[in-house]
């Protein structure tokens, strides 16, 4: 399944090539991402306690301009777009001040996610920023799809959705980990990756993310 993604992920942006385009920001022909949008992707890290102990690291807010890229990535297949948004997560990463040991492990996509659009979009903006991706977290049964769902609902849904790779957590039982996912809203996907993550013993130091829905209240510039 990784080639398979690998695959889709490059003949995607070999795509984006040849074929017309529009910015995925404000709609300018003929350029992928324009100056202006690009530069709306310039970090301004925020965090946002995830429990007593973790603190998610956001480059950017969900809204206007980085929103609709993170959604033309997601939806429409534009994996060329992963590299803007890549180097704002890796800003996101970095300020988390996580042990120069950590290792980054992505939340991964559902297999119906998987499948409708061909590549897993956390890992690649993972290895766009930078970073190797450690496939420590894999499904553990179908979820349904989040969009409408308010915090509580939300929370059920990812309720015991992911279980941990046995071997790959013998591996790195003594290392600290960053978790990272596209877009925080209301952390509880988060919450289950670093529950399950704590339950098989493992230390989760950080979460980061591209983009977090604001919130007036318990977001801090950094």
């Amino acid at each position: 399944m990784p080639f398979l993604s690998t695959v889709s992920e490059s003949l995607a942006d070999a795509l984006a090539l040849i074929l017309p385009v529009e910015c995925a920001g404000c709609d300018t022909e003929d350029q992928a991402l324009c100056a202006g949008c690009r530069d709306a992707l310039v970090p301004r890290p925020t965090r946002r306690l995830l429990d007593e102990e973790v603190w998610v690291h956001s480059a950017l807010a969900f809204e206007g301009i980085p929103a609709r890229v993170i959604r033309c990535l997601k939806e429409e297949g534009r994996t060329g777009l992963a590299r803007p948004l890549g180097r704002a997560l890796r800003d996101a990463i970095l300020s988390s001040d996580a042990p120069g040991d950590a290792v980054v492990v992505p939340v991964p996509s559902s297999r119906r996610a998987l499948r409708r659009r061909g590549f897993a979009v956390t890992p690649l903006l993972v290895r766009r920023a930078g970073f190797r991706t450690v496939g420590l977290l894999a499904p553990a049964r179908v979820t349904a799809d989040q969009r409408g769902l308010d915090r509580d609902a939300r929370a059920r849904n990812v309720a015991g959705s992911l279980r941990v790779r046995a071997r790959s957590a013998e591996l790195l039982r003594d290392r600290p980990i960053v978790i990272v996912d596209d877009v925080l809203t209301t952390g509880a996907t988060l919450l289950e990756a670093a529950g399950t993550l704590r339950s098989a013993g493992l230390t989760v130091a950080a979460a980061a993310t591209v983009a977090a829905t604001p919130r007036r209240s318990s977001a801090t510039h950094r």
